[in-house]
């Protein structure tokens, strides 16, 4: 086997750009070289017709061995379509009503399993650390890589979440659904498709894609698609004439868009002739036969050699596809089975009864029978205006006799009987009860009862979600594996606030899985078993993480952006603040703090009470300090001012004494002086009349 990393691999539909071409500056890696080059140049005419014959004559064997199932899925898709086809029994447009017993349990599936296994956080991905992880690096790592590739399959994976609408409404009546993954070089990113199952065609007897010889996907290509294809030299130009449309095909007309129908099939071919089949992708086209490409599907890390260095012994291919099943299929084939083989009898059944029932009302109703040519009447229809009598020749007796009605029966209640336990049985197959379409039950029944119901109604969409649960995860691991080879080291995403490149993704270290939860199927469950954990929580607290408690709880709720709910110091330490004390603590503390406030006020108050005491009792002692001495000052001047009263009336009296002793003085005076005047008058009178008397008279 040459190992040449020339020998490349890339599938048909990657729309790889030209190598060559002055557009495409983009430096390729080694690995990447390996993975992008046509090998059909590199074969003689002989290994190409070998190749060829090989091919052909592989998808054949393989599509004669599902035949029979291919055909029953188009049953099973125009039986959940309500696909009305003509109807000639028992008359022709006979009633021709399809009861959505198929249609209302696929829609019931999808309305479940679509909320769960694509959440409403967003957070499809999430990661899982391999090994101990002191420090936290690859725990951070781990968020980076979850982070990123559910941001990459909502954003940058463009159709990826309509694919899987698409796809959970489809797998529960097909059974089996596909999806191809794989790095699309003409738009430089990684891409993964729905397939429809009638597309993929495998031996029906293979135990898994993994083990399976060969896988050849159905593509129908346009011929501008062809065109670009040809000059992008991801396919050889070879003369594939003019297209032919497929028989099933819904496509009448042949013109310019009328597409080639191509066969890519991912197989097993001795290239070089050493004796082991080397994996390889081969397209074809269908009608003729021609090959397009041939591409290596294989990594140089997956080959195996021996202990010379030399020969190969072993090489891992790249599988590319990832098979989403719905229920094992009981007789060991390789394609599940859905409500289309578990419903479909039962929905033809019910189909039947409805007819044959709505068909004899028809007949009961309208009647028909025969007339006698006794009767003279226009022959041809009568038509009749309600409340309208028509004048007939003859007597009643006449009309009775030559029309006899056609013996008919009413709807029976059996057959009505028998479709209502035809239609119990389907929706207990396909779980929807009253109770899942969104019926109230009784309302006498406790509630433990309903959810009892529901869980173990349940009980199926739970098997159902764990195997899309596996799947979803081979798909991821591939998209990683790809991320790790195809990333841009310098990738800058803004949801991730970082640089994120290709050592992030080391499965040494990080492991991913869905972020669904396959044992929660419904948001009531996911609610309770939230509520649960927070039960728990309260009565062995120390025994959790309260943190990572109230995340689950807030994400089991479907918060939006419920990381941002948390506190500032939360977020930035990712530890609980101090916890909050015993409110029964509290209130004992609150009420001692209260007694003591109290006591304190008490005291502060006797405090005040004795120091205004004090205060008043000084002030008291100063005011009677100061009236004693205002008294005794009072005494004090009124003693001085009586003595000096007493002074002054003693200056007065003593004045007036002496006024009234000098008067007296005065008085006595003047009158001494007066007595003297008189005396000394009385003298002189005296001596005068003295005088007189001794004189003789004249």
């Amino acid at each position: 086997m040459n190992l040449n990393p020339a020998d490349s691999m890339m599938p048909e539909d990657q729309n790889t750009p030209d190598t060559e071409s002055e557009d495409y500056t983009k430096e390729e890696s080694p690995e990447a070289e390996l993975l992008g080059k046509n090998l059909l140049d590199e074969m003689d005419e002989d290994q190409v017709t070998e190749l060829q014959t090989q091919v052909t004559a592989g998808y054949e064997n393989d599509f004669k061995s599902c035949e029979d199932w291919v055909r029953d899925l188009e049953d099973w898709i125009d039986l959940a379509k309500q696909v009305r086809k003509d109807k000639s029994y028992p008359w022709p447009n006979a009633s021709n009503v399809k009861y959505p017993l198929l249609s209302t349990a696929a829609m019931q599936f999808a309305a479940r399993a679509y909320p769960s296994l694509v959440p409403s956080s967003g957070k499809i991905v999430k990661s899982v650390v391999i090994g101990k992880d002191p420090t936290g690096q690859k725990l951070e790592q781990g968020e980076r890589v979850s982070t990123y590739m559910s941001y990459q399959l909502f954003h940058e994976m463009t159709g990826w979440e309509e694919d899987m609408d698409k796809m959970l409404m489809m797998l529960p009546i097909t059974g089996t659904m596909f999806k191809k993954t794989w790095y699309d070089k003409s738009e430089d990113k990684i891409r993964s498709c729905l397939i429809l199952p009638k597309n993929i065609v495998v031996n029906y007897w293979t135990k898994s894609l993994d083990d399976c010889e060969r896988i050849s996907e159905v593509i129908e290509l346009s011929q501008r698609k062809m065109q670009e294809r040809i000059r992008q030299k991801i396919y050889k130009d070879v003369d594939l004439g003019t297209p032919v449309a497929p028989a099933t095909s819904e496509q009448t007309a042949q013109d310019e868009t009328t597409p080639y129908t191509l066969i890519e099939q991912h197989t097993f071919f001795d290239k070089d002739g050493d004796g082991y089949a080397e994996p390889y992708i081969v397209t074809f086209e269908k009608e003729s036969g021609k090959i397009l490409r041939v591409a290596a599907r294989y990594h140089m890390d997956d080959v195996t050699l021996a202990d010379d260095g030399k020969t190969v012994v072993k090489i891992k291919p790249i599988q590319m596809y990832t098979k989403f099943g719905f229920v094992p299929n009981p007789d060991g084939g390789f394609y599940d089975i859905g409500f289309g083989v578990l419903l479909g009898p039962l929905n033809e059944s019910v189909n039947t009864l409805i007819n044959i029932q709505i068909d004899s009302g028809h007949l009961a109703t309208l009647q028909s029978g025969f007339i006698g040519k006794g009767i003279r009447l226009k022959p041809g229809d009568s038509k009749f205006q309600p409340g309208e009598w028509k004048m007939v020749p003859g007597n009643g007796d006449d009309l009775r006799k030559q029309i006899v009605p056609l013996p008919t029966k009413e709807p029976s209640d059996v057959l009505f009987q028998l479709m209502g336990s035809l239609i119990t049985s389907g929706k207990e197959l396909a779980s929807v009860a009253e109770i899942f379409v969104g019926k109230m039950p009784g309302q006498n029944t406790p509630a433990t009862t309903t959810m009892a119901s529901i869980e173990q109604g349940m009980k199926v969409f739970t098997a159902v979600y764990k195997r899309l649960f596996r799947a979803l995860g081979s798909e991821f691991n591939k998209i990683f594996d790809l991320n790790k080879m195809y990333l841009d080291p310098n990738k800058y995403v803004e949801v991730v606030d970082t640089v994120i490149g290709p050592d992030d993704f080391d499965r040494s270290t990080c492991d991913i899985k869905p972020g669904a939860d396959p044992t929660a199927v419904s948001q009531t469950e996911k609610l309770l078993k939230a509520q649960g954990l927070m039960e728990l929580v309260g009565q062995i607290p120390q025994m959790f993480d309260l943190i990572e408690v109230v995340s689950r709880v807030l994400e089991a709720q479907e918060q939006p952006n419920w990381q941002k709910v948390f506190s500032q110091e939360v977020q930035q330490s990712g530890q609980l603040p101090p916890p909050p004390p015993d409110p029964k603590l509290m209130a004992i503390q609150a009420k001692v703090e209260a007694d003591q406030r109290k006591a304190q006020v008490d005291i502060q108050s006797k405090q005040m009470d004795m120091e205004l005491k004090g205060r008043e009792a000084e002030m008291q002692m100063q005011m009677e300090q100061q009236k004693h001495a205002q008294d005794m000052q009072m005494e004090q001047e009124k003693t001085m001012n009586k003595a000096a009263s007493e002074i002054a009336m003693a200056n007065v009296y003593a004045s007036t004494e002496r006024q009234k002793g000098q008067q007296s003085l005065q008085q006595k005076d003047q009158q001494h002086q007066q007595k003297m005047q008189q005396t000394k008058e009385s003298n002189k009178l005296s001596q005068s009349k003295t005088s007189t008397s001794g004189k003789p008279k004249k």
